[in-house]
């Protein structure tokens, strides 16, 4: 689609960024006595279901965003890096699930690239060649390691090693500026984030090695070797990073570190407000509503095990507008 053929979708979205969850509405959840006034004042906004089980509202929302996506463009393929992640996730689900012969409830997300049905049924026959191609061998590789060993946190390192790759392949071949920026910051923070936690666990060069996953603005290599060193040194080699503003965050919590990451994503995807032209609109409304979503979540969640009003307002991300 060029450029002026986005003119229309863009139009629309800029009447749908009116509906996007304010600072100033996430200031009125956080201020709520409790989880039933946040859910009215959800309701209140056009966020349906919730109850007992506020994952019904959440999912709805971002099956409205995929719905809406479709009606603008068609076919949405062009936005497929943002939900290998997605595919990944119910890959893993499939495996774990085909091991101990169980499957509990809401365990698979509904958007993807791959039907789910089809996932499961890879695993559970082992007819890996029905999954794309880019995901077979990973997918073969997790079962065995599952089924040999029973290591279920190597199993995670390679479906989730393989959806890296899969975002930053995707982000690098789309030829758009914005889903490449989007697909460096993605693989860049899970890098950061693996070589953390690798550090306090004391995990090996050979973890390390199959975990990272290489993107142009961290050289992974000398991650690696500072996580070998220590959570001191992986900070100290983020201060010569464009990510240095991490390591303060880093500093508090992982957490909060992760906290950082989402809304330096926010930021960067912020100038589309103002662009009338092309996917970038679009492709950070729907990060936008990702965003909101993880905000509303932790928001009831917190509130449902009613932690203090600080200790949520430490996690909620920065609205986008």
């Amino acid at each position: 689609m060029a450029e002026d053929q986005y003119l229309y979708a863009v139009a629309r979205i800029r009447t749908k960024e009116l509906a996007l969850l304010s600072a100033s509405f996430f200031e009125q959840l956080l201020s709520a006595p409790d989880y039933e006034s946040c859910i009215r004042l959800l309701r209140e906004k056009g966020w349906e279901g919730g109850g007992t089980d506020w994952e019904e509202m959440l999912s709805g929302q971002r099956r409205r965003t995929w719905e809406l996506m479709e009606e603008l463009l068609g076919d949405t393929s062009v936005f497929h890096v943002f939900l290998y992640a997605n595919d990944y996730s119910n890959l893993k689900a499939a495996v774990k699930s085909c091991r101990h012969r169980t499957e509990p409830a809401n365990v698979y997300i509904e958007q993807g690239t791959v039907p789910v049905e089809t996932i499961r049924t890879a695993v559970l026959e082992n007819q890996f060649e029905d999954l794309p191609e880019e995901m077979r061998e990973p997918a073969q590789e997790a079962q065995r390691v599952l089924l040999q060993t029973g290591d279920g946190q190597l199993c995670d390192v390679i479906l989730d090693r393989a959806a890296l790759d899969a975002v930053y392949r995707a982000g690098k071949e789309s030829g758009n500026e914005f889903l490449k920026l989007y697909a460096e910051l993605t693989v860049a923070c899970a890098d950061i984030k693996t070589a953390v936690r690798a550090a306090r666990m004391g995990k090996g060069r050979e973890f390390l090695e199959r975990a990272l996953a290489p993107c142009d603005s961290l050289d992974v290599k000398k991650l690696a070797d500072a996580a070998l060193e220590g959570e001191e040194a992986v900070k100290r080699c983020l201060e010569f990073s464009e990510y240095h503003e991490g390591a303060a965050a880093l500093e508090e919590s992982l957490s909060a570190f992760e906290r950082w990451c989402d809304n330096l994503m926010i930021r960067r995807i912020r100038p589309q407000l103002h662009n009338a032209f092309g996917l970038g609109p679009l492709a950070a409304y729907i990060l936008a509503k990702e965003s909101e979503i993880k905000s509303v979540r932790i928001v009831l969640s917190g509130k449902k095990n009613h932690l203090p009003e600080q200790s949520i307002r430490e996690r909620v991300r920065e609205t986008y507008v």
